[in-house]
């Protein structure tokens, strides 16, 4: 009987103790060359990880001792799930400008005015915009706070003579902020989705109140990945024959993005 033995040979180029594949001079400890070059790692298939499910692309981790894993970074082990990693997008303080109008002191603190005069019962304009990036299709979550000035004459206007409201007839306002996708402008459909949006009162009584009041709200999204411009409304509520101005963030305010 003849026996046939074959001989399989994996060749590689070993220089300086980097390994190449496909190539005589590696660059890195493994360097797999060729425009079309793939690595499989079987462990981590549909076959013998429960982490992919083969329906779709599973990311795959680096652990901090660079163990490649499918396993998120803060999964929590006892059958209690995941907690999802974050990534923050934005945290910045007194997002809106406190003097938008460029007013001289001591009238630079009225933030974005919004004026309901006695021909108007409801008025929306623009409080401020911010841009940002998202680095790929994700949940994103939105939150805010914002001050509120009131006065019964233009907080715009200079010099500015601060009116109490003491008429004891009943104002409201609202904040919202609209997502134009991919920073091309709103179009209709965008400016048509009020995202977090959030409303006060305000009762007045003889005598008035003056200072800031304070609000915040929370929305979520789903965004595609590229830069995207974030429009801020106020909106201004009154009723008829009454004139109401309202500073939208002269004082403290914060806005915090993250991705899920």
């Amino acid at each position: 009987m003849k026996k046939i033995y074959l001989l399989f040979i994996w060749v590689s180029y070993i220089s300086f103790g980097q390994v190449g594949i496909g190539t005589q001079t590696p660059q890195q400890d493994l360097h797999v060359a060729g425009s079309n070059s793939t690595i499989r790692i079987e462990g981590l298939d549909v076959i013998n990880n429960v982490e992919n499910n083969g329906l779709e692309l599973t990311p795959v981790y680096v652990t901090n001792k660079g163990n490649l894993t499918l396993t998120p970074p803060t999964y929590i082990s006892g059958g209690t799930g995941y907690e999802l990693p974050l990534i923050i997008l934005m945290d910045t303080p007194n997002f809106v400008p406190d003097n938008i109008l460029s007013l001289p002191v001591p009238y630079n603190d009225h933030g974005r005015v919004i004026n309901s005069d006695n021909s108007t019962e409801s008025v929306t304009g623009l409080i401020h915009s911010i841009t940002i990036t998202v680095p790929s299709a994700s949940m994103i979550e939105f939150k805010y706070a914002m001050s509120i000035l009131y006065s019964a004459t233009d907080l715009s206007s200079t010099p500015y003579d601060p009116s109490f409201i003491t008429d004891e007839r009943t104002r409201s306002y609202q904040t919202y902020f609209c997502i134009d996708l991919f920073s091309d402008g709103l179009d209709a459909t965008e400016l048509a989705k009020h995202y977090g949006t959030k409303g006060q009162y305000y009762g007045t009584a003889k005598g008035g109140t003056r200072g800031y009041t304070y609000m915040n709200s929370q929305a979520y999204a789903t965004l595609p990945s590229g830069t995207h411009t974030v429009y801020f409304y106020g909106v201004v509520n009154d009723p008829p024959d009454t004139y109401t101005s309202i500073g939208f963030g002269g004082a403290n305010e914060y806005l915090k993005i993250r991705v899920y």
